[in-house]
Parts: structure tokens; C-alpha cells; sequence
């Protein structure tokens, strides 16, 4: 058949089939999620009408500034990410398109990711508790920490979960604040030894930081790179491993007195 055609016409009786692969491409579910710069909070007062963290047994301090854990929006598990979405947030720096792997457990329901999630969310909640207390030197048995941060699930809020304990049990250890006033943003894991872990979306949560009025952003070391790319003006990494260190840091900022480390 194809000889009894013109050049042009064979060549356009052969681009129908790839015409229609690239259009059914175009359409058809990718395993990717889309992502956003998501909500922040101030852990040190209150979200939705409810004290982000609440103590008893020992006394509170009144603290100033703010202590911002950060979020990214994804679309939903079961979502439908298509070629065209892919294409159409690939170059924009306010979007991040992510194997939805990476974002999600593989091969869970909805339910069970959102209960993972929330399981994720309680051991943070947990470490950080058991984090600040030890640095603190308090006994748990004597001090409880109650912790309430509603639609949020994932590890990535322990390190700022665990400055605000310490910020309102003891400040800078000398009477001030570790904000010294400032919007204090950051993200990353924590244990209950103070060891900081490594999150994901650090380009997209600088964003959000920047955008709630936050100055200085607390990063895990290893995500130094990811944090630099497009990130905002007037926002300043600091770099951070451990607890230890990144208390040293705020309080060196504080006191405006020593070198502050950076990206």
C-alpha cells in the first residue's frame, strides 16, 4: 500500500501511529507526584487554635519570635500526574515533580499511607520529646510534653518540635531566647540521642520559610546543595547535624557573638 503513496503521504500514514502514542502519553497516569511550597507553623504558639506544644511539670517561659516547622503539598497517592503535568511544572522553581515513590510508601491504599503518616508523626513526636529532655538534663517522668500539630504526618518537623521544648523549658540557657526575637525557620529528622536527619523537598520548604516571614533556615548539612538551589532572597542557611549544633548556632545568632556555620 505504502508504494502506491507519495513521499508526504507515506510519511503521514506513518506519523499517525506515533501521533497517537505521544497523545495517549500525554493523557495517561505517570508515577509521579507534583509538589509545592505547603503550610508552616509556629511551633512555639499556637496552630488552629490549639498550643503547638503544652508542658507540665516543670515551669514555661514566655518566648518571643517564632519557630516555624515547614511542609510541601504533593498531589494526592491517587492522583492522576499525566505527561502534560509533568511537562508543565518540570521548569518551574515553584514546583517540584517527584517519583511518587519518593513521597509516598509504594503499593499502600490511601488509608494506610495517611496511617503511615501518622505513625511517622508520633515518632517524631516522641524523639523530639525525649531529645529536648535529655539536652536539658529533665526526667520524663517528671515533665510531660504534649504535642499537636493537626493535617500534618511525616518525620521531617523533629528538629524544630525539639527547639521549641527547649526554647520554652530554658531559652539560650542565660535567660533569652533562642529566636532572639527572629522568624527561625528549618526542617529535618530527629533521634532522641540529638542526631539530625536528612528530609526531602528542602528547594520547595526554603519557599514556604521565606514566604512566612522567616530570616534564618535551620537545614540538615547533607541537603545543603538541594536547600541553595533558587533559594529566596533575605533567607539564611545554617547548616545543622546535631542538636547540639543547632543550638549553638541560634544562640550564637542571638547573642551576635562567634562564627555562625553556612552553606
Amino acid at each position: 500500500m505504502l508504494s502506491r503513496l507519495t513521499r508526504p503521504q507515506a510519511v503521514a500514514v506513518c506519523a499517525l501511529p506515533v501521533v497517537a502514542l505521544l497523545a495517549t502519553a500525554a493523557f495517561a497516569p505517570l508515577p509521579f507526584s507534583v509538589a509545592q511550597p505547603g503550610m508552616t507553623a509556629n511551633v512555639l504558639g499556637a496552630n488552629r487554635g490549639t498550643q503547638v506544644i503544652s508542658v507540665s511539670g516543670a515551669p514555661v517561659r514566655s518566648t518571643s519570635g517564632q519557630l516555624r516547622m515547614v511542609t510541601i503539598e504533593a498531589t494526592g497517592p491517587d492522583a492522576r500526574v499525566s505527561l502534560t503535568d509533568v511537562v508543565d511544572n518540570w521548569f518551574r522553581t515553584d514546583r517540584a515533580v517527584m517519583p511518587r515513590d519518593a513521597v509516598y510508601p509504594s503499593g499502600d491504599t490511601v488509608k494506610e499511607i495517611e496511617q503511615h503518616n501518622a505513625a511517622q508523626m508520633q515518632q517524631s513526636q516522641d524523639a523530639a520529646t525525649q531529645a529536648a529532655l535529655k539536652y536539658l538534663g529533665l526526667s520524663a517522668g517528671k515533665v510531660k510534653v504534649s504535642l499537636k500539630l493537626a493535617d500534618v504526618g511525616g518525620p521531617s518537623a523533629g528538629l524544630l518540635f525539639t527547639l521549641g521544648i527547649i526554647d520554652k523549658l530554658d531559652g539560650d540557657g542565660s535567660g533569652g531566647d533562642l529566636t532572639g526575637g527572629r522568624t527561625i525557620a528549618g526542617t529535618g529528622t530527629i533521634d532522641a540521642d540529638g542526631t539530625v536527619g536528612a528530609v526531602g523537598g528542602v528547594a520547595l520548604k526554603t519557599q514556604a520559610a521565606r514566604r512566612d516571614g522567616a530570616t534564618v533556615f535551620l537545614v540538615p548539612k547533607a541537603e545543603c546543595a538541594d536547600a541553595k538551589a533558587d533559594l529566596p532572597k533575605g533567607l539564611r542557611l545554617v547548616p545543622v547535624t546535631t542538636l547540639k549544633g543547632a543550638v549553638n548556632s541560634l544562640t550564637i545568632l542571638e547573642k551576635g557573638k562567634g562564627s555562625v556555620p553556612s552553606c
